[in-house]
């Protein structure tokens, strides 16, 4: 079945790939220069000013191999030693934050009950702050509800794939830098 599976998609990328690759010069978007961009209007009503990529990893991260954690945007990206991001995405913050820094995975867990009480998998625990574990895991259900304000928690939650990647990237001494 998995075989069926792995082929079937391979067939639709091969037939997604050609299809883009075969598009008419006059169906090709064009690229848009500044002065012909379509106006964006922000939430106040006002132009929207252009912002810098939002995929991009964050420009105060350091250096060389390490997971970024930004708190505010609520979003890892696990860096290559050229510091290159392989994979971004979003995550769902836990009550306690950890303090802005450079922090190292302390310890792992393949398959765990968090805090609040859901079977998790893949923990990578990096830091403690308000003596409470801080690290990053998937909900076994693979939910992202937002934690109970109410409790003290320190799971940062993401979607089981991206927990998959993060275990596999971020092993025991890997650098997980924190930012605001």
């Amino acid at each position: 079945m998995a075989g069926l599976t792995a082929a079937a998609v391979a067939a639709v990328c091969f037939l997604a790939y050609q299809a883009s690759a075969n598009v008419p010069a006059d169906l090709k978007e064009k690229p848009r220069t500044p002065a012909t961009a379509a106006p964006s209007i922000s939430p106040s009503g006002g132009p929207k000013q252009p912002t810098a990529d939002p995929l991009a990893v964050p420009a105060n991260s350091g250096t060389g191999e390490r997971v970024v954690y930004a708190l505010a945007d609520r979003r890892v990206w696990l860096v290559d030693a050229k510091g290159k991001a392989t994979r971004t995405f979003p995550v769902m913050p836990s009550t306690v934050d950890p303090a802005p820094g450079t922090y190292g995975v302390t310890s792992r867990s393949g398959s765990v009950r968090g805090s609040d009480g859901v079977q998790i998998e893949h923990v990578v625990r990096f830091a403690t702050a308000q003596d409470v574990a801080i690290g990053f895991s998937a909900a076994v259900d693979g939910s992202m509800p937002s934690p109970d304000p109410t409790k003290k928690t320190g799971g940062v939650r993401m979607k089981r794939a991206d927990g998959d990647a993060l275990w596999m990237f971020a092993v025991i001494g890997a650098k997980v830098v924190v930012v605001a």
